[in-house]
């Protein structure tokens, strides 16, 4: 019942949190603060789903403010 442009929304959003998930996110000095590569793909595909800024997504997924 639910219509097929609803779907194909749905399964994207679906696909970016499911690589969301496998980001390697690596801990720094001490574990006081972390990163992400810039080439991960599961970071790349995330934001191609979304549609958002590579930068800024690399970015706010490490800091708090």
């Amino acid at each position: 019942g639910v219509k097929e442009s609803h779907q194909t929304t749905i399964f994207r959003i679906i696909a970016a949190i499911l690589h969301l998930g496998n980001l390697e996110i690596e801990a720094e000095r001490d574990g006081d603060a972390c990163s992400v590569s810039s080439e991960d793909e599961h970071l790349n595909n995330f934001c191609g789903l979304l549609g958002v800024e590579h930068s800024q997504m690399q970015h706010w997924l490490c800091h708090r403010k």
